[in-house]
Parts: C-alpha cells; structure tokens; sequence
C-alpha cells in the first residue's frame, strides 16, 4: 500500500514558513507598521511580496522530485500540500490589506469598512494542475518559485479593485494610481498613471512574472464627477 506523504510534507512546510515568518525584521516591520495605523497600499504590496517569498523559500526547501512519489507532484498531492499553503497566504496577506483599506478610510474621513478580496480559486487550481501534469516536478519547480509571489500580490491588488469598485458605487471619488518599478519594461512604464474609476483600463490590474509595479488607493471623502471616457 503506497505511504501518503502529503501529511508529512505539510507539516514541514508549514512549520518552516511560520519559522521564516515569525524571524523576518521585513514582515514583522510591515506588520507592526500597519498594527500602528502607518500603513498605505505601498507597504502591503511590499508585505504580499515578502510572504509570497517566504513562502516559495518554504516550498523550495521541502519540494523536489528525489522526495515525490515516482517524482511526481500528483494532483492530490497538491491538494493536500500546496492549496493550504496558499490559501494560508491568502488570509494573511488579505487581513493585512482590510487593515490598511480601514486606516485610509478612517484617514479620509470614510465611515465604511474596508471590503475583502475573494480568493483566486481558479488560479490555484491552474497552479495545481500544471504541477500535477508534469511528469518530473524538478522540471516545473519554478511555478511555486515567483508565481507564488505574483499570486500572493494579486490579493492586494484585489483588494484594491474590491473597495474603489465599492467606494464609487457608494458615490465616492475613486482614484486608481499605479507607479512602474525602477528599470521598469516598456508595458509597465506606458500603464503608469492615475487613474479616476471607473476609467481604469483592464491591464492596470494584470502583472506578468517578476512585476513590482505598485498598484495604490488613496480614497477621498466627497461625491465623484461623471467624467466622460475617451471617444
């Protein structure tokens, strides 16, 4: 009878994260800088890319085909190890966005709660399969490498889009600004910009490998204007 070992590796890996976690200066400063009301946007991209780092050191330490079965990470391997790992990414990564979306809130003089993004299933499932579709893991191990990254910064980023699209509906301005990262590709500089919701082009919102660009809110207290979109 083949031996499970997803439990094993579960335990490993989780255990190395919250070691790597608890010990990052990096994270915790992030943290207690949103703890102390001291947060924007700018700090959770940086805190999402952090955890997203830390976890993918997590998944590099204790991932490979020498310790999978035939090789192989099979799908309900990934089930049972990689899901929970993301989706604990997730939780700590979008508690940290609703802290700083209420403190700018409150900074704006807005009595709303701040709105919590949904969590990408399906890009989870996408991870999953293509993990599971190869048959040596060594080969697609740089999936759990910086798409785990770019993942966990997705939920900022939804989170944004989450309370500009719930700010506007409440009559509220709504001002998208996204700043290209230094030595930024072409694509990235053309999308830099502010941006008044909802005349956000959709690529705003998208990120390809290795995009540090910062996608941030500032909300404002005051009704918006109907602002023509381009012809």
């Amino acid at each position: 009878m083949a031996v499970d070992i997803s439990v094993e590796l579960l335990e490993k890996i989780q255990a190395t994260f919250r070691k790597k976690f608890g010990t990052s200066q990096k994270a915790q400063n992030l943290l207690k800088k949103t703890n102390d009301g001291l947060a924007t946007y700018v700090d959770a991209n940086e805190f999402s890319i952090v955890t997203g780092d830390l976890l993918a050191e997590a998944f590099a330490e204790h991932l490979s085909s020498d310790v999978l079965p035939n090789g192989r990470l099979y799908y309900n391997i990934g089930q049972k190890v990689i899901v929970p790992m993301l989706e604990n990414n997730y939780e700590i990564v979008a508690d940290n966005a609703v802290a700083v979306q209420e403190t700018l809130n409150e900074l704006a003089g807005i009595g709303i709660k701040g709105q919590r993004a949904d969590i990408q299933t399906e890009r989870i499932e996408g991870i999953i399969q293509r993990l599971a579709n190869e048959l040596n893991y060594d080969d697609v191990a740089w999936i759990l490498k910086e798409p785990v990254v770019n993942f966990t910064q997705a939920v900022v980023d939804d989170t944004i889009k989450k309370n500009v699209e719930f700010h506007s509906n409440a009559g509220l301005k709504a001002k998208v600004v996204r700043i290209a990262e230094a030595n930024a590709c072409k694509w990235c500089r053309n999308l830099q910009g502010e941006y008044d919701y909802p005349n956000v082009p959709q690529d705003v919102w998208r990120r390809h490998q290795n995009d540090k660009c910062v996608i941030t809110y500032y909300p404002k207290k005051g009704k918006a204007q109907i602002v023509p979109g381009p012809k």
